[in-house]
């Protein structure tokens, strides 16, 4: 008899970097990961708003067009890179203004 490694049942599941744009496959919708609890995936959508939980296995990686319709317009790049630089560099303040700044801008701008 040969001594053949077991294989677990279950297959690898993705996981994904807070901040990162994904896909809901269940509806479609794009969504940015804002953390993860548990066995499941917090989501937002890019304009904030409520979030919702996901298993990993309904979610896929945005595509590089859907990350780009996302990030909208050269103001929101200059947005979300100062947001970003709060919340890396640990200022809670900065993040939050920041964070209100990034959703006004797509709410009043983009429509989200």
């Amino acid at each position: 008899m040969h001594d053949r490694p077991q294989q677990d049942p279950t297959p690898e599941v993705m996981t994904y970097r807070e901040g990162s744009y994904v896909i809901d496959t269940r509806s479609g919708t794009l969504a940015q990961v804002m953390g993860i609890v548990g066995p499941r995936v917090q989501l937002r959508h890019p304009g904030g708003g409520r979030e919702w939980e996901v298993p990993p296995k309904w979610l896929r990686l945005a595509s590089r067009a859907e990350r780009e319709a996302a990030v909208g317009c050269a103001e929101c790049v200059v947005l979300r890179t100062a947001q970003r630089r709060a919340v890396d560099g640990g200022e809670k303040w900065a993040a939050v203004e920041a964070t209100v700044a990034v959703r006004r801008h797509v709410r009043e701008v983009h429509g989200w």
